[in-house]
């Protein structure tokens, strides 16, 4: 059994390196935003990696998912159409709706990005056995619930 000191050193440990990973993945963010458009903001990529992972939506469900302002997800969903990223149309169930659909430009883009990012995982990743993987998965997994 741990002993509670060595579990809370333990714990800060966890809580410090999952800060490493929020940073780094906010600078991944940042830098996959710019591949896409050298405008498009890491709050814009996030919204237009979600839609083309996902398939079509509308910007209320976007900005409850990602707890932002109505105003943000209009503004970000319409620089996103000005680059020819996303493209809206009248929802045929709710005419006052628009449905978002990512272009098939931003299709190959992000593909592109999820390649690489994928290769990068792999490689950081192979030094771990399947075990390791399936744990760490499991951690995350429950993190995200939480």
């Amino acid at each position: 059994m741990v002993d509670t000191q060595t579990a809370d050193d333990m714990l800060a440990d966890f809580q410090a390196h999952l800060n490493l990973i929020f940073a780094r993945a906010k600078a991944l963010w940042k830098e996959s935003a710019a591949r896409v458009h050298p405008d498009l903001q890491p709050s814009g990529y996030k919204l237009l990696a979600y839609i083309a992972r996902n398939g079509d939506t509308h910007a209320h469900q976007l900005a409850d998912l990602f707890d932002l302002d109505k105003s943000a997800v209009s503004r970000q969903t319409r620089m996103l159409e000005e680059f020819g990223l996303l493209s809206s149309r009248p929802d045929e169930r709710d005419g006052r709706l628009r449905v978002l659909a990512a272009t098939p430009q931003a299709c190959e883009v992000l593909a592109e990005l999820r390649a690489e990012n994928a290769d990068r995982m792999r490689s950081v990743l192979a030094e771990l056995t399947p075990e390791e993987v399936h744990a760490a998965s499991k951690v995350f997994h429950l993190l995200a619930e939480a």
